[in-house]
């Protein structure tokens, strides 16, 4: 039996390693909503991977915030639950807002498996000790550059690359990319920037032996994907378009897309997730698990995660030295030599929070008691 004592919400703002650019813009630093849950003499973390700015998504950490503190904390103080799998259906009242729903729920999800004294992974059902990782590239000054910062990370062992693509910066720049790195699995990343009426840019790349095309067209579209993919022999893959299980069988029923994306800060944390997983393992659906540049918190859940059975691809996770140059948890995330990053065994996320650095990046901090 769970119950929620209080609550304690931190507003950080977190410098990157190196700028990360996309067709939303060019991001030097990332602000995030950093959950502490405590009940029962545990502490569960989670991490609210809303942006400053409605750019990927309609939230932002200011509409998290008030979400979490006016609607969703007040719905778990106090209350018992019989399991983490339970949290989501106190949140069905609030519309929308998966992102602040995530942070907590993932929160409590910690805090479930520190009290069971197993490791998320496993309270979640994973069956991998290592998951396979790939990186994602921003987009460059030049094509020169673009090149190099690939080669870089070829050179640190990472195995699939991903590179992000907009109007301008797409095809030419793929080409170039498998060049000079002929077999390097490679995608690329749209981030909605594109039109159906684009579908020739999308058949030119068809060639060059990409893994996937991940979310081309609109952000809220399921139907036009459908028809785009039917022009196309490269696997389309969504990201934006599936906020549930319900848009993946929409998606499948449609032929929208022949992969998913899965990002539990997308559709609401882990127990939407699993059914997007379940789902999409049944239908044969392959699944991976993108990133939204995560501190150790975020990155230690979306680890856990993606050990389930059905993550058949190389995530978008990467080690914490590729985001930040200092991360807030005592054990950062390193690549493994097979491009993999290893499951923590410890109880709950199984990495320890440097509160000194968490206190340290914060802007603002709540806390909330019953």
């Amino acid at each position: 039996m769970l119950e929620i004592d209080h609550v304690v919400l931190y507003h950080v703002r977190m410098p990157l390693a190196h700028p990360f650019e996309t067709s939303f813009g060019v991001q030097a630093e990332r602000d995030c909503i950093i959950v502490q849950v405590e009940g029962q003499g545990a502490t569960g973390w989670g991490e609210c991977v809303a942006a400053a700015g409605p750019w990927y998504a309609y939230e932002t950490t200011q509409t998290a915030w008030h979400i979490l503190s006016d609607f969703l904390i007040p719905t778990v103080l106090g209350q018992r639950f019989d399991g983490p799998e339970h949290v989501l259906d106190a949140f069905a009242r609030v519309r929308g807002h998966n992102m602040a729903k995530a942070g907590l729920e993932m929160a409590i999800w910690d805090l479930a498996a520190k009290q069971a004294g197993v490791s998320l992974s496993r309270r979640l059902g994973g069956v991998r000790n290592r998951i396979p990782v790939g990186v994602s590239i921003g987009v460059q000054e030049s094509l020169d550059a673009l090149l190099d910062r690939v080669a870089g990370f070829v050179e640190q062992g990472y195995r699939r690359v991903k590179i992000k693509i907009k109007p301008g910066w797409d095809v030419e720049v793929t080409r170039a990319v498998r060049k000079r790195f002929p077999e390097t699995p490679l995608q690329v990343d749209a981030n909605s920037a594109y039109h159906l009426a684009d579908v020739e840019v999308f058949r030119a790349m068809d060639d060059v032996g990409l893994l996937l095309i991940e979310q081309p067209l609109a952000h809220d579209d399921i139907y036009a994907h459908s028809r785009l993919q039917r022009e196309l022999e490269t696997d389309l893959c969504l990201d934006e378009s599936i906020h549930s299980v319900d848009d993946a069988r929409a998606a499948a029923a449609l032929g929208s897309c022949r992969i998913i994306n899965i990002k539990p800060g997308r559709v609401g944390g882990h127990c939407s997730s699993k059914l997007i997983h379940d789902f999409c393992q049944a239908e044969g659906i392959p699944v991976w698990h993108g990133g939204m540049l995560e501190t150790g918190i975020g990155r230690a859940h979306s680890v856990a995660l993606a050990s389930l059975a059905g993550f058949t691809l190389p995530g978008d996770i990467s080690g914490s030295a590729r985001y930040y140059h200092e991360d807030i948890v005592e054990s950062p995330f390193v690549l493994n030599s097979d491009s993999t990053l290893s499951v923590p065994d410890g109880a709950g996320i199984g990495v320890a929070v440097n509160t000194d650095r968490l206190h340290a990046v914060t802007l603002h901090r709540e806390t909330f008691a019953g």
